[in-house]
């Protein structure tokens, strides 16, 4: 059979050939799908780019002890400690020539006050020009009910804040413009989607009673008496990379309740805290590119302490119009849930919305193009012509505050005998305010029937005025989304007759907006606006719409107003309305003033009083007590200050690495001042139960106030550590 040809064989010239034939022809395939692909397509990067996108976050905490805390009003509630940083989070939206450009920013901050947006707003001008202004600029609060008091410039707000605390202010306005300088610095090419959903088990409405007030045929459009929708932006790069993430979402951050003496974010700053540590996967808290905001919305009456209100002393219900005890009144009347404290009941509601968020940003699919807009007013909102109809006008009020304001919330309750749905004075407290303060005029009293005025805050000017006349209007629109920036807490169905006027006045107009959504507690704060309705029976959030019954209507109107610029390309026709004012405003405080600080004999700053045990199992508790110093003097020697690290030894390389610090939900930090200029300082790590087992220790870094003569002190860094501990799963 040796050299004889088989059938089946071919020779090398005609094997090369048949391979040549096959590169070939593999080749022209590969030429005509590409010639298919790119025919009359642009480049990729036009393909997939809509704006420019920056994203920044900054440290805002301020100071953390022997201030007041803002939010329930409370004079005996002042910081103490901390438990989280709170941060401002700003996103910049630019179109791709930067001819527009729009800035969010939400700040974990009881809401924002006038002081702070002007400052904001100064700033930004001495850097940037005209590039940021207040029509483009829009500074929300989340609301936490959790950080430093003393920002505002109105005189109300320092009754229970000991005044202007410069601390806290410096500390809002400067991590406000740091987060926007990161954030401006910081611009690449992106792409917007956006998602709504339903978050269900975390919030109830708190004044069910004066809800049911709105007439039957407008509730019935609604499965719910509080808006449970989430609306989610997403941002990423062109290349698909995570950026960050805004939420609306209505809910109170009143989880942490008012017998809380800790600095915290509440239970959207957690829900804040969750998403970025598993965007920032091994970064400490604060740290990392991607920023996720959970912004508030028209949370005016809704509460996150889904058990309802029971009676503190007898366990009774008390969900009655006046929210109000058999024993003990008002004061007696509270909700918690739905943890068995307030720190789970943080968790369980800032987990829930976190949850719904990730759920919200993975599946988000529907994109947001289209050109960048923004309208702003000064409006004085003392003094508005509404019409109702074509025939009958009314007006707004000065400001001035219920007899029910006094009486709190089931969130937070008041003081006295003051209960909500009061429409009827009381001679006691009234003859006090007319003694001490003055009474209302006729003309005031008439305009904010039926409610009985407790303070006629609009006719009170010393030492400066007591509530804002002049207030920012503001509308953003980034293609399809409408933004409306509101200086207040608009209650549920306000929220809802705001977001359908809005909506309609743009379809009307033929620029339909698919997505409107509700920023609340923006850029100046004004307290609530509760609708026409609900004002009649006069609980808190209707003794505490400022300007009147009409209140709400003159917003609409409003909004519209600027919606129909928006819509028709007139915003620059709009009137900038009357300039607000910007106070200089000296040290006015009631805040203790710092002085020399001193150890127990024979201790020094730093040094551990009471140590850890040797051993924890994870889920366990580990403590420690040291020497401590007032925490007021880091605020004012640091623009960011870690009070505390909890450490991890690592054998390979024989040194020790920060796990965890005052920015983790884990730690907490408390500080009790003593006698005689001492005091302590106790931590706590709740040890979580993903924690790697190992050798741990935990250091405390404060500043203490040391004296050089009679007249002078200087401020002393120092550090403690406790003894070494064990850490051991069961």
């Amino acid at each position: 059979m040796r050299g004889k040809k088989s059938k089946c064989s071919f020779s090398r010239l005609e094997v090369v050939l048949i391979v040549c034939l096959v590169l070939m022809i593999t080749l022209t395939v590969v030429l005509l799908v590409l010639h298919f692909l790119t025919k009359d397509e642009p480049p990729k990067e036009s393909e997939t780019a809509n704006y420019l996108l920056g994203v920044g976050r900054a440290d805002c905490t301020g100071p953390v002890a022997e201030v007041p805390l803002m939010g329930y009003a409370n004079p005996e509630q002042v910081s103490g400690g901390i438990l989280t940083h709170l941060y401002s989070r700003a996103f910049i939206v630019a179109d791709l020539d930067d001819s527009r450009r729009i800035v969010f920013v939400s700040a974990d901050i009881g809401m924002m006050s006038q002081k702070v947006r002007l400052e904001v707003l100064k700033k930004l001008k001495s850097k940037y020009g005209d590039l940021y202004r207040q029509d483009n600029v829009i500074l929300s609060g989340t609301h936490t009910h959790s950080g430093p008091g003393g920002y505002f410039q109105y005189t109300l707000f320092w009754i229970t804040s000991k005044g202007l605390i410069r601390p806290t202010l410096n500390a809002i306005v400067n991590g406000i413009v740091k987060s926007i300088d990161i954030a401006h610095d910081n611009m690449k090419r992106g792409r917007l989607f956006i998602n709504r959903g339903t978050v269900e088990n975390s919030q109830i409405n708190r004044s069910p009673f004066s809800y049911l007030e709105n007439p039957a045929s407008e509730r019935s459009r609604y499965s719910s008496n509080t808006d449970k929708e989430m609306v989610m932006l997403k941002m990423v790069d062109e290349h698909g990379e995570d950026l960050g993430l805004i939420s609306w979402f209505a809910v109170h951050p009143v989880s942490m309740n008012n017998t809380n003496h800790l600095v915290n974010s509440d239970n959207v700053g957690y829900a804040s805290y969750l998403f970025e540590q598993e965007k920032n996967k091994g970064m400490l808290p604060g740290e990392g590119s991607f920023v996720a905001a959970f912004a508030s919305s028209n949370l005016g009456d809704v509460s996150p302490n889904t058990r309802g209100p029971f009676c503190a002393n007898t366990g009774e219900s008390c969900d009655n119009p006046q929210s109000s005890c058999p024993i003990g009144g008002a004061t007696m009347c509270m909700a918690t849930g739905p943890g068995k404290d307030m720190f789970e009941s943080t968790r369980i509601i800032g987990k829930n919305i976190y949850s719904k968020a990730w759920e919200l940003y993975e599946k988000a699919s529907q994109e947001i193009t289209g050109p960048l807009s923004s309208a702003h007013q000064w409006v004085n909102m003392s003094d508005v012509t509404v019409e109702l109809n074509a025939t009958h006008t009314v007006k707004t009020c000065k400001p001035a505050l219920g007899h029910s304001f006094a009486a709190g919330t089931i969130d937070g309750v008041g003081a006295f005998n003051f209960t909500q749905g009061s429409v009827e004075g009381d001679p006691f407290w009234d003859q006090i305010r007319d003694q001490l303060l003055g009474e209302p005029s006729n003309e005031t009293k008439a305009c904010h029937e039926p409610k009985p005025i407790l303070f006629s805050t609009g006719e009170m000017t010393k030492p400066r005025p007591w509530h804002p006349d002049i207030v920012d209007v503001q509308i953003v629109t980034i293609g399809s989304l409408a933004i409306i920036a509101v200086p207040g807490e608009f209650t549920t169905m306000s929220g809802r007759r705001l977001r359908e006027a809005v909506q309609k006045e743009f379809d009307s107009h033929g620029a339909p907006r698919t997505h409107v959504v509700i920023a609340g507690l923006c850029n100046v704060y004004t307290h609530y606006i509760a609708t026409y309705e609900e004002y009649q029976v006069q609980r808190y959030e209707a003794a505490s719409t400022i300007y009147g019954p009409h209140t709400l209507s003159a917003y609409i109107q409003l909004y519209r107003g600027l919606a129909r610029a928006i819509a028709t390309n007139t915003t620059q026709d709009l009137p900038c309305g009357p300039e607000p004012p910007l106070f200089s405003i000296g040290n006015l405080t009631l805040l203790p003033a710092l002085s020399a600080e001193r150890a127990p004999a024979n201790k020094t700053f730093g040094d551990v009083l009471q140590e850890v045990k040797q051993q924890y199992q994870v889920g366990g508790v580990a403590e420690v007590t040291f020497v401590g110093a007032n925490p007021r003097n880091s605020a004012e020697n640091a623009t960011e200050h870690n009070f505390l690290t909890v450490e991890r030894y690592a054998n390979i390389s024989d040194s020790w690495h920060v796990v965890q610090n005052d920015a983790s939900w884990d730690t907490r930090f408390y500080w009790t001042k003593g006698s005689q200029g001492q005091s302590t300082v106790k931590i706590q790590w709740h040890i979580p139960h993903d924690t790697e087992p190992g050798i741990y220790r935990i250091q405390y870094l404060g500043h203490y106030k040391k004296r050089l003569s009679l007249f002078r002190t200087i401020t002393v860094p120092f550090g403690g550590t406790s003894s070494t501990f064990e850490v051991t799963t069961p």
